[in-house]
């Protein structure tokens, strides 16, 4: 279970940097182009969270 709840504490920083993306490209820290990229990384992350979160049993050794 402790994986778990480390799974569930890294879609919430990941959820969390996407906040900070948008926030960065209306500040213009990133260009619209830099920030969409790295948001749809992180679309890709938050994915790859989500299904270790609601299926775990695919990703534990036997």
């Amino acid at each position: 279970m402790l994986e778990l709840s480390g799974a569930c504490r890294r879609q919430s920083e990941a959820a969390e940097t996407q906040v900070w993306l948008k926030f960065a490209v209306k500040c213009q820290y990133l260009t619209v182009e830099q920030g969409r990229e790295l948001y749809a990384r992180y679309n890709q992350v938050l994915s790859g969270l989500v299904k270790m979160i609601t299926h775990p049993d695919d990703w534990l050794l036997d």
